[in-house]
């Protein structure tokens, strides 16, 4: 997600990188990233979304149509990607006066958090929109704002995003910090003279192994988001597991995963990358 790093403050050499250079980076990388990854692999959620969808894969429009929603996705992106990364670096940098770097883990597991609990309220809107306009067919967005009974109907499903989000985050985040540090121990280097592709690698398979073990909240996120009734992440959890058992919860697991680690490896490397430049033109 070189100088390679997402923002360990406690990495070696990483005080060479002031603060807010650190913080700002984060938001142009993120808005760069986002995008990049969003818009290329959007078919590949959109299949993902299908498999997840109550009416099942071919009702939901099967492979026709894969780029709907992508309208939504894309407007969405940037801004969401930023402002993650923005409060995620800005998270670090304040826990790091308070909190030791023999517990970098627990910094990065909270900023993680914070972060989208924030993203979730920019997001979320778009994420509606999107998954509507994948798998229920080809509303203009107009329509799918009718559907709401309120204006609130576009927050529909945060607490299910944020209850995603976290789990993930607090397993992904850890994970590629510390596969940095092991790469870059390896190779007898600093964090920050890690190659891009090396972070990006690192991405890839920690975001890869966080996304198949919270696939049963995704599919939770994506019923509830779907619904015109939603009921509660609780509630739909366990309506999924006694009405059509274990198996439908993990619906979507591959094209997830497969989103996650392509994309992560894409998105890590664009992100790293664009910190490197924005860095440079701000000397």
């Amino acid at each position: 997600m070189d100088v390679a790093e997402i923002g360990m403050e406690g990495e070696v050499g990483n005080e060479a990188v002031p603060e807010r250079q650190r913080i700002f980076s984060g938001l142009f990388g993120g808005c760069i990233a986002g995008p990049s990854v969003d818009i290329a692999l959007h078919p590949v959620d959109t299949i993902k979304t299908r498999l997840q969808s109550k009416q099942g894969f071919f009702k939901a429009g099967g492979f026709n149509g894969l780029y709907r929603g992508l309208s939504a996705a894309a407007l969405g992106s940037a801004p969401s990607a930023a402002c993650f990364f923005g409060t995620y670096e800005t998270t670090k940098v304040v826990l790091a006066r308070f909190i030791s770097d023999d517990y970098a883990v627990a910094r990065e597991m909270t900023a993680g958090s914070v972060g989208e609990m924030v993203t979730a309220m920019v997001r979320m809107p778009f994420e509606v929109i999107k998954q509507r306009r994948q798998s229920l067919g080809h509303a203009a967005w107009g329509d799918h704002f009718k559907s709401f009974k309120s204006f609130r109907g576009l927050w529909q499903g945060y607490t299910t995003l944020v209850a995603r989000e976290i789990p993930f985050s607090f397993l992904q985040f850890p994970m590629y910090e510390s596969f940095k540090r092991k790469v870059a121990q390896f190779r007898g280097v600093d964090v920050h003279e890690l190659e891009a592709w090396q972070a990006s690698l690192c991405g890839s398979l920690a975001g890869g192994l966080a996304g198949a073990i919270t696939t049963p909240l995704d599919v939770v996120k994506t019923r509830v988001v779907l619904s015109n009734s939603p009921e509660g992440m609780f509630k739909t959890l366990v309506t999924v597991a006694k009405t059509e058992g274990i198996r439908p919860l993990f619906a979507g697991c591959v094209p997830r995963v497969a989103f996650i680690s392509f994309g992560g490896a894409v998105f890590f490397g664009v992100y790293e990358q664009a910190k490197i430049f924005y860095r440079t033109i701000n000397l």
